[in-house]
């Protein structure tokens, strides 16, 4: 089963952690790569876009906490919980941050 993970932090967090902490934040990052998790940080830059009754409104502004959106990844795991002990010594998850996890919704189904 395929998970979205997205994480949420801010430098502030990630300041807050020693370099032994940074470095071990870090292996648990190329850990979850080395499994051929599709993973990343994001730039700060946001744009959101909604359509509600057809009225187009683009923002500048996150919409979904008052944390930054700093990285994502897409993992491959049996379950829910192999992905919380894979995440939960990441930068975010340990940097005063937070991740959140969502389930694919049928990864292999066309849009039909």
């Amino acid at each position: 089963m395929k998970f979205l993970c997205l994480a949420f932090g801010d430098q502030a967090g990630w300041d807050s952690l020693t370099d032994d902490e940074k470095a071990e934040v870090l292996a648990q990052d190329d850990v979850i790569r080395s499994r051929g998790a599709t993973m990343s940080a994001v730039r700060p830059q946001v744009t959101s876009v909604r359509n509600w009754d057809k009225k187009l409104e683009i923002s500048k502004q996150p919409h979904a906490t008052s944390l930054t959106l700093a990285g994502f990844s897409i993992i491959e795991a049996e379950d829910i919980d192999e992905v919380v002990k894979m995440v939960a010594n990441t930068p975010c998850a340990r940097g005063k941050g937070v991740i959140e996890i969502r389930p694919f919704w049928n990864a292999n189904a066309s849009a039909a």
